[in-house]
């Protein structure tokens, strides 16, 4: 490995040239620091965080005015719209009247009709059906169920430290895998797959530090790694992995380029599929910020760059998605050697 492989630095170029990179197959072997009891502890570690009872729905973006969107969080079907305000609203997805599909129905003047009979919903209680607490913090939408999550509840969901809006550029990646929630926070608590199963973004990964290394509540993993821009020249920095609660997974870049910008991966179980498996939603956030001058120009950009960053994303998720639901193959069929 090159000796500027992979370690974050400062200076005015972020690129750098991999002096002598190394083929695919020749690169250092990571099974062995890949322990499967150390992803297992640092899951459960995860899973026994509390929630709130918080579920990540979708994008601050795709729920514009008059528009409601529709999804089923577990067993429980939810409906969410904007009211005049534009403060999120959301509630049982059938209407009280008689179970119309209230993911179908418009939204005129902050309300939501029916559009079976006419009902109106405004967001408060009516004719038992009762609104579901809700939260838009900018990027997300939120809804907190509390007959699912069945813990304590909190006031506001989780939000990670993130670059002021005004500062960053921001997308939200979606997806859909055939696996549990932990499958996919699972995925991302094992850094070390990262050179060898996405060979096309990422290089000379290095894990310097792991949960094991420290007794703080909030251990997670630290990683040195080159994000590959094409050719020989990469973008080294470093980043931690964390995971704030039982279906969220964070990291922060804290060194190189983008230093502050942040990843969150949010993992909601939706309805299962036809044949009964377990389906999850996984919604990936991209906070993207730099103190270099130019990246003025990125955030004017950022409508024309959003497109782009889901798309980098969704590649990776492709990948990601189907390391997911092989770990949910292997653990239903009693199999899964971790």
């Amino acid at each position: 490995m090159s000796p500027e492989a992979g370690r974050p630095r400062s200076g005015r170029i972020p690129l750098r040239v991999r002096r002598a990179p190394v083929p695919w197959e020749r690169q250092a072997p990571t099974w062995r620091e890949a322990k499967p009891g150390l992803i297992t502890e640092a899951l459960k570690r995860a899973q026994s965080r509390p929630s709130g009872n918080w579920y990540v729905i979708g994008a601050s973006r795709d729920l514009p005015p008059r528009k409601a969107l529709g999804v089923t969080v577990g067993s429980t079907e939810v409906v969410a719209w904007r009211d005049r305000g534009g403060k999120l609203r959301t509630g049982p997805g059938a209407c009280p009247h008689l179970g119309a599909p209230l993911r179908d129905s418009p939204v005129r003047c902050g309300t939501l009709v029916c559009h079976w009979h006419g009902l109106v919903l405004d967001g408060e209680p009516f004719a038992g059906w009762e609104p579901y607490p809700a939260f838009d913090d900018g990027v997300l939408l939120w809804v907190r169920l509390d007959r699912m999550g069945g813990e304590p509840p909190s006031e506001r969901p989780y939000v990670p430290a993130r670059p002021r809006a005004r500062d960053a550029v921001e997308a939200v990646y979606s997806g859909v895998g055939r696996c549990e929630p932990e499958d996919v926070v699972a995925n991302r608590l094992d850094p070390w797959h990262g050179a060898w199963f996405h060979p096309y973004s990422f290089v000379d990964l290095t894990v310097t530090g792991t949960p094991a290394d420290s007794p703080a509540d909030d251990a997670g993993f630290t990683v040195d790694v080159s994000f590959k821009v094409a050719g020989r020249l990469v973008v080294p920095v470093r980043a931690r992995f964390t995971a704030p609660d039982p279906r969220t997974v964070v990291m922060h870049i804290v060194e190189g380029e983008g230093a502050g910008s942040v990843v969150e991966t949010h993992a909601t179980p939706i309805a299962p599929d036809e044949q009964g498996k377990p389906r999850t939603a996984v919604t990936e956030a991209l906070v993207a910020a730099s103190d270099r001058r130019g990246f003025a120009v990125a955030r004017a950009a950022a409508p024309l760059l959003r497109p782009l960053m889901r798309a980098t994303a969704g590649r990776l998720w492709r990948d990601d998605l189907a390391y997911a639901e092989r770990r949910w193959e292997l653990r239903d069929s009693g199999t899964f050697p971790g």
